[in-house]
């Protein structure tokens, strides 16, 4: 296995889209196994007659703590070994169900040197096999800057001032 070029923050422009990442379709075992996973037994994740029946829901639906994982893979994914994801929110807008294709899309909003370290600005979010958005959401990645000192691992705040 070989690692993936760095990502430096000189490198980085506003606009830039982030490789984006597919999951899906999902399927109520996908969902299932999320669940089991994270222990959340909350039943609109695996029992159809009660997420559609008593909770009027249009299916099981896709575990929220599943789609902020999915957000931190983009975003890590992107960043690499030398960068480190600082801050992220997102909201939760959407419901997604077994069918659904989720597509992670990011783009570089902005640009700030602090001390040696460079902050990326990114909007991000989950669409689905439709375009249809449920997640969306921003966050600032740090990245070293070409020639200079690397991220420190783990990543301090208090090191930006």
């Amino acid at each position: 296995m070989t690692m993936a070029e760095p990502v430096y923050f000189d490198d980085v422009v506003a606009g830039q889209q982030l490789p984006t990442i597919s999951k899906g379709p999902m399927s109520t075992a996908h969902i299932m196994r999320w669940s089991a996973s994270m222990e959340n037994w909350h039943r609109i994740h695996y029992d159809w007659h009660y997420a559609t029946g008593h909770d009027k829901l249009p299916n099981v639906l896709v575990n929220g703590s599943w789609k902020q994982h999915v957000l931190v893979q983009l975003l890590t994914d992107w960043a690499g070994e030398t960068g480190w994801l600082w801050k992220m929110n997102f909201q939760y807008r959407g419901m997604n169900v077994p069918g659904d294709t989720l597509n992670a899309w990011g783009r570089v909003t902005g640009k700030e040197v602090r001390g040696d370290l460079g902050l990326v600005s990114v909007e991000m979010g989950l669409k689905d096999q439709k375009g249809a958005e449920s997640s969306p959401g921003t966050a600032t990645v740090v990245l070293p800057q070409r020639g200079g000192r690397p991220v420190p691992y783990p990543f301090d705040p208090a090191i930006l001032g």
